[in-house]
Parts: structure tokens; C-alpha cells; sequence
């Protein structure tokens, strides 16, 4: 059999991704391209790989034993990556992170400063939610993650490294925003625009009105930061949001700040990695900028 590296790639990622097209949006090709490898590496094998179900593909029973194979060596390839790497330095190299939806406010102001400094390093960012950068995390090859705390169970290592302050917006319009020390049993009676359900921002609200006794009404449901801040102007209801999201809308008076009793929440951006994660010179070099840097270079917004 002559099979090359890069049939290897892009089986490994068509069979993860459930889907050609997925892969070749990964790796940064056309689907036909996609396509051809893949059907050069079933000419190769001498039997199909994949099977079409409607308009989802799965592995065959050769394919899962393939891709347990492929998983090894683009493994072993990577380890051998690494190493050289390590050689080099820090001058070269590549550094892929993921971030959550609400950190790519401040996220790109630490890259920047990071490639200043390290020129020649490459950086592939992808921006998600909480649960698709804790699968990613656990099932790719993303080296850090910046986000909010992960749950307990995942079993990842976090590592806290600024402040990240929850805070109740209403449109500068709502009878609330020109008052002091609301008690939280006021917001009984709001309507809220709520981020979708398992994101770290919703929980640590429902945990905050939850303590205190208090059932929120959820009004509608979004999954960005910035349809909550625009539902929120409108009129449509409050919002519970981190305050490094509002740093455009508080400069123009667009959103408010209420002064509810026990608010800001106080919670941590981290810094998140699998465990016994073997870093490159390039991400442990991230890694320990972020830690030491981050808090002085991101100005600290205060309600």
C-alpha cells in the first residue's frame, strides 16, 4: 500500500468530524479535494472506508480499524513535531487555541501582543461556546483554551488568571437604570434575554437567583453575547453578561449597569489544558504569558 500523510489527515478528520464537508473546512480544503483523497485511500485499502446513511457518512468496519491506525501515527507525528520544536526555540511554530465566545473580546489584544513579540509563531483561533471548546479540548489538537471555569468533572486543568465580572444590563430607557442597591426580588417580575442553556454565564446567574430564592423568566434564549446586548437595548428585557463584553456600549451609553444587590457576580477567566498535556515551546511560551501578563496588559473595567 502507498499511502501518504495526508490521506491519513484527512480520513482522520473526515471520520471525527462525521462529515466531508466538516473536514475540509478544518483543513482548509475543497471538498472535492476532500473527496479524492479519500477515494484514493479506499483505492489503496482495496474496500470502502466510509458508508453513506442519507446525507451522513460512518465508518465501515475497515474504516474503524483505519482510523484507529490513523490516530496512532498522526499521533506519533505529532510528538515528533513537538520535539523539534522544542529544538528550535520559540522563533517558529505553530499555536492553536480556542476561546470562549465572550473572552474574543479581549482574546485578540493578548495575541497580538504575543506575536509582537514572537513574530515568527503562527496562530489558528477558533471562537466557540462552553461545550464545544470542552469537546474540542478533550477529541483535538487544540493546545489551550481560554474560557470560564470548566465543570469538575471534565477533569481538565485550569489555571485562573484575571477577573471576570457578571453584571445585570437594561437599556438606558428601564425605570431601574437611575436607581441604587435594587434588591434582587425586584428582578422577579423582568423578563430576561438568557444565553443558551450550559453556558457558564447562565449558570452562574441561575445559581446567584437560585440562592436567593428568586425563579427568573427567560424570554428568549440567544447564543452570542452580542444578540443579548442588542435584544437588551431594544427593550426585549435584561441580560446578565461579563462586563469585558460592554467596554463599546458603555462608551456610547448604549446598555446600563443596575446596581442590584450582590452584583457583579465575581467569577475567573482561565487558561485550560488536557491533562499531562505535552506542550510546544510556542504554547508553553502562551501559556506563561497569559499567566504572568495578562492581568497588566487587559485594563480592569469596574461597573
Amino acid at each position: 500500500m502507498h499511502i501518504t500523510l495526508r490521506q491519513i489527515q484527512v480520513f482522520e478528520a473526515a471520520a471525527r468530524l462525521t462529515g466531508f464537508t466538516r473536514a475540509s473546512e478544518e483543513l482548509h480544503l475543497s471538498q472535492p479535494a476532500v473527496s479524492m483523497q479519500i477515494r484514493q485511500l479506499e483505492e489503496q485499502a482495496g474496500m470502502p472506508l466510509f458508508e453513506q446513511i442519507g446525507k451522513k457518512i460512518r465508518l465501515t468496519d475497515a474504516g474503524r480499524t483505519f482510523y484507529r491506525h490513523a490516530q496512532g501515527i498522526l499521533a506519533q507525528v505529532q510528538e515528533a513535531q513537538l520535539e523539534l520544536e522544542e529544538m528550535r526555540g520559540v522563533r517558529r511554530g505553530q499555536l492553536n487555541i480556542t476561546v470562549a465566545s465572550t473572552a474574543n473580546y479581549f482574546a485578540p489584544r493578548l495575541l497580538a501582543t504575543f506575536c509582537q513579540r514572537y513574530p515568527g509563531v503562527k496562530v489558528s483561533l477558533d471562537v466557540s461556546n462552553r461545550e464545544h471548546i470542552l469537546t474540542q479540548l478533550g477529541d483535538s489538537d487544540k493546545d489551550l483554551a481560554i474560557m470560564g471555569q470548566p465543570p469538575e468533572e471534565s477533569n481538565l486543568v485550569a489555571h485562573p488568571f484575571m477577573e471576570n465580572p457578571l453584571v445585570v444590563i437594561a437599556a438606558p430607557s428601564h425605570p431601574m437604570a437611575k436607581e441604587r442597591a435594587i434588591l434582587p426580588a425586584r428582578l422577579a417580575d423582568e423578563s430576561f434575554i438568557s444565553r443558551e442553556p450550559g453556558s457558564g454565564t447562565r449558570m452562574a446567574a441561575e445559581r446567584f437567583f437560585d440562592a436567593t430564592g428568586i425563579r427568573l423568566t427567560t424570554a428568549m434564549e440567544m447564543s452570542s453575547n452580542e444578540a443579548i446586548k442588542q435584544a437588551v437595548q431594544a427593550g426585549l428585557g435584561l441580560g446578565v453578561v461579563s462586563i469585558h463584553t460592554l467596554e463599546m456600549e458603555r462608551a456610547l451609553d448604549r446598555l446600563a449597569i443596575l446596581d442590584v444587590q450582590g452584583f457583579p457576580i465575581m467569577r475567573h477567566w482561565y487558561v485550560v489544558h488536557r491533562p499531562a498535556k505535552r506542550f510546544s515551546a510556542v504554547a508553553q511560551a502562551f501559556l506563561d504569558f497569559v499567566m504572568n501578563e495578562a492581568g497588566s496588559l487587559l485594563a480592569q473595567p469596574r461597573p
